[in-house]
């Protein structure tokens, strides 16, 4: 038999929709266990400064889109191995390779639910995990220090006795970009402002470079100096930065290549930030991978289903894509080897293990 144009696409919508289906269910199971570990973990600084309990579930809420944006690959493995498992037992699979449908067809039909889920998983990583976890780290920082206040519309607030401090940005290295330090007196009247470019924190100091400063005398009025170096006397220390900051698996990939250049520019070591930044740029190849790796598992045996062994062996291989993910890269990266390739490994591993086992069911 021969299928039309109109027929493929109503064949393809149906898989779409089932897929579709079966991976937010697979998705929603993963991300209520991953939550709950999450807010578990969080109980542990329940009661500093005032991290209350609405603030740790304000924390696991924002974090909420990161934990899909990692979970993605797993979830469209198992929701692929329920979806084409639940078509091999109504037989439905059965039908469509006795109607001519070729296990190619299939596969490209799948396929293009796998698309789909790129598309979504680029949205939740790119566009709105940046955007929520810096509001979940912000906000839990802000909670866990009683002495520094933040908000997050205009960079970073803090709040060090008279003095308020913003920061535009803080970089993975500590390093502090657009920092304003606004003094005041007892009588809450401004005295000095000072402007610097960036500040590291060297020698047991914050240095700020290219600093302008402003000093405001009783008078009103204002006198300012350039200065390439000055020292920022504050409490703030660099443990207290660190726990606003996002990690780089959390940042978007355009924010890494920014970063990135940045570390180049003053002849820092990149490696690591260059293997988060490929293994983000290849996650939609490591979504079409897990998608088709679950077609031989139903194909294996249509009329049996074996929907529990097929799941189970799923979750194992998820699993594990997911502990290559987190760990092969670095080993890669100690050998001295590219960080390209230690985003590629995981990859064509598990993509050499899908062509074997299509060999099986051909």
């Amino acid at each position: 038999m021969v299928f039309g144009g109109g027929q493929l696409m109503i064949i393809d919508l149906y898989f779409g929709r089932t897929i579709g289906y079966y991976t937010l269910v697979a998705l929603g199971v993963l991300l209520g266990l991953f939550t709950f570990v999450n807010f578990i973990d969080q109980l542990g600084d329940l009661g500093v400064g005032n991290y209350n309990i609405l603030e740790v579930l304000k924390f696991v809420v924002m974090s909420i889109p990161y934990t899909v944006y990692e979970l993605f690959p797993m979830g469209a493995l198992l929701g692929t191995i329920l979806a084409l498992s639940s078509l091999a037992v109504d037989s439905e699979l059965v039908v469509l390779r006795a109607s001519g449908f070729s296990l190619v067809q299939i596969t490209s039909s799948v396929l293009k639910a796998g698309i789909v889920m790129v598309a979504l998983a680029f949205v939740v990583g790119e566009v709105i995990s940046p955007t929520t976890e810096t509001i979940a780290k912000n906000g839990r920082a802000s909670a866990l220090q009683k002495d520094v206040r933040q908000q997050t519309e205009y960079g970073l607030w803090m709040r060090d006795t008279t003095t308020y401090v913003n920061i535009g940005e803080i970089l993975p290295d500590l390093t502090l970009l657009r920092v304003r330090v606004f003094e005041f007196d007892k009588n809450a009247r401004l005295r000095s402002l000072v402007y610097a470019t960036s500040g590291r924190f060297v020698d047991q100091n914050w240095r700020l470079t290219d600093v302008r400063q402003t000093v405001i005398t009783d008078d009103g009025l204002a006198t300012t100096r350039k200065l390439n170096e000055a020292n920022w006397e504050t409490s703030v220390s660099p443990q207290i930065m660190s726990v606003f900051l996002i990690k780089p698996e959390q940042m978007s990939v355009w924010q890494l290549k920014r970063y990135i250049q940045h570390l180049r520019r003053n002849d820092q070591e990149t490696s690591r930030y260059e293997l988060v930044f490929w293994t983000k740029v290849v996650l939609p190849l490591s979504i079409g991978v897990m998608v088709a790796l679950a077609i031989p598992f139903v194909f294996g045996n249509l009329r049996a289903g074996n929907t529990g062994r097929n799941l189970f062996v799923g979750i194992m291989i998820g699993l594990g894509f997911y502990a290559a993910n987190k760990s092969l890269g670095y080993v890669v990266l100690a050998y001295g080897l590219s960080p390209l390739a230690g985003a590629l490994l995981p990859l064509f591993l598990f993509l050499t293990l899908a062509m074997i086992m299509y060999r099986r069911v051909i």
